[in-house]
């Protein structure tokens, strides 16, 4: 659980930004969106590699 400490004078609108920050780098949305949708191990391993070669001739040097 998350707890945010609002100072003396804080507006609410920047403890919540505060808070906003502090969610996203626990990560929390990103692993539920992950679980949502399973998706197998050797599926994962192909999209992996399929997007390293994407990145590699289109980004790669020269």
């Amino acid at each position: 659980m998350l707890i945010i400490n609002v100072k003396e004078e804080e507006s609410i609108d920047r403890a919540l930004k505060r808070y906003k920050r502090k969610f996203q780098k626990t990560g929390l949305l990103k692993e539920i969106r992950r679980r949502k949708n399973f998706t197998k191990p050797s599926v994962e391993r192909r999209n992996t590699i399929l997007n390293a070669v994407y990145r590699e001739e289109n980004y790669g040097g020269a």
